[in-house]
């Protein structure tokens, strides 16, 4: 018999049933079977705690001494009883079941479900006549209150039970609902970053077309200005040349006047030397008639004193005739500077223009020597600088520009003459350049440039440049003198003549005076095709053109002008070629034809070296390509946008030997 406690009792009795499986493989099961009832009502009265907390309940539930779930387990001996309901199979008093009818329905507790173990399922009548009593006797007002009390836990409870299931429903909705905006939030995310993504590359797609067509218009107006420049450029080398031209014309018509004049002057001088010779002639038969006639008086004269004499008269005789001696003037005939007796070979232009640089570097230099006397010391650190600034030219447009720019304002100089720093450089330029180096050729053309930059600013420093070329070897004129024993006393003082220096006393080899003239020439020929973009040369290819027609039209082929032209040829073969073209091939033929021919009919041991050199610069088209060193880095020389066109070509042409130019 199992006896509960009084709330159990009341109408709608609760089924405590496993949370799990009651059954598992035929055999009943018990979440915790070691419960006890004071369990049980720490379970009820925890939830009853739950309950009042939960505002679903406005008004909290107070538990009442007088339900007696306190008391249950801890009863008082002292304490009256409560109604105690015994629940047997034998027997059940008629008035306490009619009694307990009208308080409470009693309803009937199934335990079939709890797991009993086989001791229990014995018929032990000790354990069958153990009762416990849970309940004290109760009145019937309080059984009424008690059970109006449970009544009403239970609907809260089941209001509970309600609104959680409801709860948990929006809730277990709400989840879901969340979960689906999390996914449309997060598509959305997805699609709006895939729009992003879209638009990021349709935007940089733009901003890369915007810049390439930024770059090519760009470009393009590079290229256009470019092209006005070449333009510009063509423009002006036209005009120049129109007006050198235009130049030589006017020099050629004066040239005609000129000797047009002479040779007037020529007549008249012939003329006036007939007219002179006739009054010599007719002077000296009238003055002969009239010694005649003297004479013949004379003697008449003679024979009258002698007869005087005889007859004792004396009479004063005339002193004899004394003629007056002739005087006649030679024609006035103007010198032809080509040849001094028979030892200078060199043109008669070549050897004025010579003279004049000289001339005025002499005047240049007398006026330079008490300023550099009163301050040398100042002067000799000036001439370290502007030695430094030259040794540092390299074949490059920012070095060139820079040492060009650095060296024009060492000349503006206000603290030292412009006079004697631009002597400086054109003495430094030459001693820093009569040694061959490694880089020989690319600082030489970058060393021409530099120049061309400087006289387009300072124009004296060409004419002094030119002047020590021309002291330093006579082939830059280009002139040659011929070995004499009448007019040399010794063999030194020839070489001492055509340029070879002194070393301690003595002359320096054949092979260096050679390896001199050889950089001394290389740097003649850098200078004269440098074409620097912006300026014009005021020594350019038709000097050099100039150069090698008179060169070839009245210098000797030795060892010396061999090595010369060869030097030449190395460094100013290229631009001459690209200007000249065709005529520039005459040139080279008449150059292996008769130049190469004479050298070779010397039979001198020590040009057969130069011979090779030349048949193969002109053989293997050396000249076709572009010397070491010709083209300035990072840069586009100025050659390269001169025109090709023929009417830019001088008339200049080979007869026989002689090369002819008008300029």
């Amino acid at each position: 018999m199992l006896i509960l406690p009084s709330p159990f009792l009341l109408r709608g009795a609760i089924k405590l049933e496993p949370r799990c499986a009651k059954t598992v493989n035929g055999l009943s099961i018990d979440p915790n079977p070691n419960w006890s009832f004071q369990d049980l009502l720490s379970e009820l009265n925890s939830l009853e705690s739950k309950l009042n907390a939960s505002p679903l309940n406005p008004k909290p539930l107070d538990k009442s001494a007088s339900r007696g779930v306190q008391g249950v387990g801890r009863r008082d001996k002292n304490e009256k009883k409560a109604f105690v309901m015994r629940v047997t199979d034998d027997e059940l008093d008629d008035e306490e079941e009619a009694e307990a009818r009208t308080l409470v329905p009693v309803g009937r507790f199934a335990c079939n479900d709890i797991y009993m173990s086989e001791s229990d399922d014995s018929e032990d009548e000790s354990m069958r006549q153990l009762q416990i009593p849970l309940m004290e006797k109760m009145g019937v007002t309080e059984g009424a209150l008690l059970e109006l009390t449970h009544e009403y836990q239970l609907g809260i409870k089941e209001n509970i039970r309600n609104h959680i299931s409801s709860l948990e429903t929006e809730l277990v909705a709400e989840k879901e609902k969340s979960a689906s905006v999390l996914v449309q939030v997060e598509k959305s995310s997805e699609a709006r970053r895939e729009m992003d993504r879209k638009l990021d590359m349709q935007y940089q797609r733009r901003i890369a077309e915007a810049l390439d067509d930024h770059l090519t218009a760009i470009q393009r107006d590079h290229e256009h200005r470019s092209q006005i420049e070449e333009r510009k450029i063509r423009d002006d080398a036209a005009l120049e040349e129109a007006k050198r031209k235009e130049k030589a014309l006017q020099e050629e018509k004066l040239r005609q006047q000129k000797a047009k004049a002479e040779e007037e002057a020529r007549r008249e001088a012939a003329k006036r030397a007939e007219e002179e010779r006739k009054a010599a002639e007719e002077a000296e038969r009238v003055a002969k008639e009239a010694a005649e006639k003297r004479a013949k008086e004379n003697l008449a004269k003679s024979a009258v004193n002698v007869k005087t004499e005889a007859t004792g008269e004396k009479k004063h005789t005339a002193p004899a005739f004394q003629s007056i001696p002739l005087i006649t003037s030679a024609p006035t005939i103007p010198k032809e500077v080509q040849t001094t007796g028979n030892l200078l070979r060199a043109a008669g232009n070549a050897l004025k223009l010579e003279e004049r640089r000289l001339l005025k570097y002499k005047e240049l230099e007398d006026k330079n020597q008490p300023i550099i006397s009163s301050s040398a010391k100042e002067f000799r650190s000036k001439e370290r600088e502007i030695a430094r600034r030259i040794k540092q030219i390299t074949g490059s447009v920012a070095a060139v520009r820079s040492k060009a720019n650095e060296l024009v304002k060492l000349f503006n100089d206000p603290h030292y003459p412009q006079s004697v720093t631009v002597a400086t450089f054109a003495k430094k330029v030459i001693s820093i350049f009569e040694t061959p180096t490694a880089n020989f050729n690319s600082s030489a053309f970058a060393c021409g440039h530099v120049i061309v930059y400087i006289s387009a600013q300072v124009p004296a420093v060409m004419d002094c440049l030119l002047a020590e070329f021309h002291k330093a070897s006579i082939y830059t004129v280009p002139k040659h003198i011929i070995y004499s024993k009448s007019a040399f006393e010794t063999k030194e003082a020839y070489f001492r003549t055509i340029g070879y220096k002194e070393e301690e006393g003595k002359l320096e080899t054949t092979d260096k005076y050679l390896e001199r003239l050889g950089s001394y020439m290389k740097l003649y020929g850098a200078l004269v095709q440098t074409e620097a973009q912006g300026v014009q040369n005021m020594h350019g290819l038709e000097e050099g053109w100039v150069w090698l027609a008179r060169f070839l039209n009245y210098l000797p082929a030795n060892v010396y002008t061999a090595v010369a032209v060869e030097a030449f040829l190395r460094m100013a073969g290229f631009a001459l070629h690209r200007k000249y073209k065709s005529q520039f091939r005459k040139m080279l033929r008449a150059i292996s034809e008769q130049f190469i021919q004479a050298l070779k009919d010397r039979g001198d041991p020590k040009i057969s070296s130069v011979i090779t050199r030349l048949q193969d610069y002109i053989e293997s088209n050396v000249f076709l390509k572009e010397p070491e060193g010709w083209r300035l880095k990072d840069s586009l020389l100025s050659s390269d946008l001169v025109p090709d066109a023929d009417h830019h070509q001088q008339h200049y042409y080979s007869q026989d030997r002689h090369f002819y130019y008008q300029r």
